[in-house]
This record gives C-alpha cells, structure tokens and sequence, in this order.
C-alpha cells in the first residue's frame, strides 16, 4: 500500500501572497512601483482587508515589498534570486504551510481572555492578583514591555481557575510569538503611544479583577483585544485606504 500523508490547505494570506508575488515576478509592478491600495486589493481579491494585511506583511519578509507606513508599500528591488525565506516561515509558495495568520490569533484571543478575565476576578487566589499587579507594575517601568505584557495576560489566564482555558490561552500566545508575520506587524504599528494606551487598558482589567467585579473585568479585556485589533487593522498611512 502507498502511504498516505496528512494534506494541509494553505492559509488564505499566503494564497493572496503568491498571487501578488507571481504579478511582481511577471512585471506587472515593476521594482518601485507603489502597490494598489489594501481595499483596492480586497476588493478586486474578494477577502477582507485583514487578510491582505498578512499578506502584504508576508511578502516583506520575503523581499518582495517594502511596507513604508505613512506611504504606502512598494516593490522592491531585489531579484527574485536575492529574496529570502524566513525561518518558521513556509515559503509563499508552499502549499503545505500551515502558520497562523495574526488575526486569527487574535480573534480566537478574543473569544477566550475576557471569559478568564472574568473567572479571575471571581476566583482568583490574593496572591494570583499580586502577581498580575506585579506584571502590571513591571510593564509601566520596562523598555521593552512586550515580555511584561504577555506576563500580566497569561497571570490573569493562571488564575482563572480552568486549566484547560489557561493552558489554551498560552498556547495562543506561544503561536503568537512565534509568528514572523505577527512580530513584523508589530514592529510597524505598536509604537510607544500604543503601549501607554495599552498600560491604561491593562490597568482597567487589573482593577475590575482586584474589586472583584466578573462583568467589568470582562468588558475590559474585550475592550482591550478590540482595540488591539484595530490599531494592527490600522492604515500603512495613505487617505484613500
């Protein structure tokens, strides 16, 4: 018998990835030209803006593009030869990728953290409140807060009382951050405003948990992934988008 191997679907972005890719390789956008704008590419692709987004991220990684917030995205001028792939990255080109988009990450995030924000606030033990205050404290003092912000989520997640959402909510993030495609996104809109936002946010979460209120604690963090969501859904900078 001929053995069978598990057969994986690619992830939308890189489908959109490859198309836009093979217009470069073809010359349809010549090095230096300005790409279509995410809405004009959504629309004409028929897929949201979101997952042009990741798409448009992925090929920068690639070489392919050059993402200038404020401007736009441009074709590079690397040869197709010079580009790069990236490690824990699956080629665009790869049918066999299986790395999760970072809106899908985020939105799952949504679903799952303000249901263990609220469980912490009903259950959480005072020396499980402590360390998400420490966490809290740690991120308003940090030069890189990116490590003392996913410590206050996942403490919150820890003192849930559910393992299995706990455990659920670190996996996530550990997918998160092993993302290329996430930590590039990153680098392009959490800027210093965004984390002084994010710290007032995570100050409301810590304190409907601390004053024991489920629906508040709740509120919050969906406030806060939301808000998260539309600063990475945030435009590369041009008023038409």
């Amino acid at each position: 018998m001929i053995p069978l191997q598990a057969v994986s679907s690619p992830r939308l972005y890189r489908i959109i990835a490859g198309q836009i890719a093979g217009r470069i390789r073809e010359g349809e956008f010549a090095p230096g030209d300005r790409l279509p704008s995410e809405r004009d590419l959504a629309e004409h692709l028929q897929v949201s803006r979101a997952s042009v987004r990741e798409a448009l991220i992925a090929l920068e990684l690639e070489g392919y593009v050059d993402v200038r917030v404020g401007t736009g995205v441009f074709v590079t001028n690397t040869q197709a030869g010079e580009r790069r792939e990236i490690k824990g990255v699956p080629s665009i080109h790869d049918a066999g990728g299986n790395d999760m988009g970072p809106f899908d990450l985020l939105e799952t995030r949504l679903l799952l953290e303000p249901e263990s924000a609220s469980l912490a606030a009903q259950v959480a033990l005072p020396a499980q409140i402590v360390a998400i205050e420490a966490a809290h404290r740690a991120m308003n003092t940090a030069d890189a807060p990116g490590r003392h912000d996913r410590a206050f989520h996942l403490a919150i997640s820890a003192s849930c009382g559910n393992a299995a959402l706990a455990s659920a909510i670190t996996h996530l993030w550990s997918l998160s951050q092993s993302s290329p495609v996430y930590s590039r996104m990153e680098t392009h809109f959490v800027t210093r405003h965004v984390w002084e936002q994010a710290k007032l946010e995570h100050e409301q979460i810590l304190n409907a948990i601390a004053q024991r209120d489920p629906g508040r604690a709740r509120h919050a963090m969906h406030d806060h992934l939301v808000g998260i969501l539309a600063r990475l859904r945030a435009d590369f900078g041009r008023t038409s988008l």
